[in-house]
């Protein structure tokens, strides 16, 4: 079975068959990937993979209204466990990324009518044949990380935000060799 390369080990193999490109729609789990990918920042997407399940335990569920009402006390309870990234900035931004999420679905109903919006509602299916190909961020990703900073998120550099809009399915970037990017591209 041929896959992107990257997916390689017992953690990404499944995570690249089951998840990685399949279009999310779901309010927890897109505030889940906000804030993996914002904890991914200048580590391995496998460091994160190996700390989800504890990120799932210790941040109830990535349920935003709880993650908003974070206090001093739990900050300090976060910063304490190591199954999870023990960075002050990043635990900060994703209490202060909760709030913000909160106002984007106030504002626009569901997280996920507002971000959609940038890939004009549905998948862009690309169409590469090399890894080294893949753009590390876009037009797109970059009108997204300007309008959620202007928002008041953090951690969402443009790079940050491709690799949101490909684990999230907002773009097909499964290369036209792997087995999923046919599954992906049917799925439209």
């Amino acid at each position: 079975m041929v896959r992107c390369r990257w997916a390689g080990n017992e953690l990404s193999i499944p995570y690249h068959d089951e998840e990685w490109g399949v279009p999310v729609h779901e309010e927890r789990k897109w505030f889940e990937f906000l804030i993996l990918e914002g904890a991914q920042a200048g580590l391995s997407w496998d460091t994160v993979l190996r700390k989800r399940a504890r990120y799932r335990e210790v941040f109830d569920g990535f349920d935003p209204e709880k993650v908003a009402r974070y206090d001093k006390r739990k900050v300090r309870e976060l910063l304490g466990d190591a199954g999870i990234i023990r960075n002050r900035l990043k635990i900060a931004a994703a209490i202060g990324n909760a709030r913000a999420f909160l106002k984007v679905q106030e504002e626009f109903g569901t997280f996920d009518a507002y971000i959609w919006r940038f890939v004009g509602g549905r998948p862009k299916q690309n169409a590469w044949k090399k890894h080294e190909r893949l753009p590390a961020k876009t037009v797109e990703s970059d009108a997204l990380s300007k309008d959620l900073q202007k928002r008041g998120f953090r951690f969402v550099g443009s790079t940050i935000c491709y690799a949101l809009m490909q684990a999230t399915g907002m773009v097909n970037d499964h290369l036209v060799s792997c087995f999923r990017y046919k599954e992906l591209s049917r799925q439209r």
